[in-house]
């Protein structure tokens, strides 16, 4: 007979018992029910939550606003000089594309990516053959015929109704 016939198993051929479990169990087993608490108090003060709808008033107070101050900026009338009035008007446009949209980052834009994004927003307006709007504040003594300082207006006007 051979002598390591005799030996015991190092290792307990047995299975581990899975009661009671380790400590980090009980520790989950108490955390469990307050998580499943937590997020249920979530979700119901999530659905209490009254949604959100853009409120059309604010839409048409600044209309209002933006139209009853384009109404009082002084045009440049008879030959006077125009770039005080062009800069108003494009300050004017800039204020509400950063008010109606934040994202689209028009603050940036100039020259004829300013007017294709204007254009973009109210092709009825048709502000990209008004390239006056963001050259005229830098020319020294720019000036618009009576006509042409009413069709922009106008179409400024435009662009405020059925865009903001």
């Amino acid at each position: 007979m051979n002598p390591l016939d005799q030996l015991q198993p190092l290792i307990d051929p047995a299975p581990v018992p899975w009661w009671p479990p380790a400590p980090g169990w009980w520790l989950l087993a108490a955390l469990l029910p307050l998580l499943a608490w937590g997020a249920w108090r979530l979700l119901r003060r999530l659905r209490a939550r009254p949604v959100r709808v853009a409120a059309q008033q604010p839409l048409d107070s600044l209309r209002q606003a933006a139209l009853q101050e384009l109404q009082q900026l002084r045009k440049p009338y008879d030959g006077a000089p125009a770039g005080l009035w062009l800069q108003q008007l494009n300050g004017l446009l800039k204020r509400l594309c950063r008010e109606r949209y934040p994202d689209a980052a028009s603050h940036v834009l100039s020259s004829r990516a300013w007017l294709a994004f204007l254009d973009n927003r109210c092709p009825a307006a048709g502000l990209t053959r008004w390239m006056i709007l963001v050259e005229g504040a830098y020319k020294p003594q720019c000036t618009l015929n009576d006509k042409a300082v009413d069709e922009l207006d106008q179409a400024i006007a435009t662009w405020i109704r059925k865009h903001v």
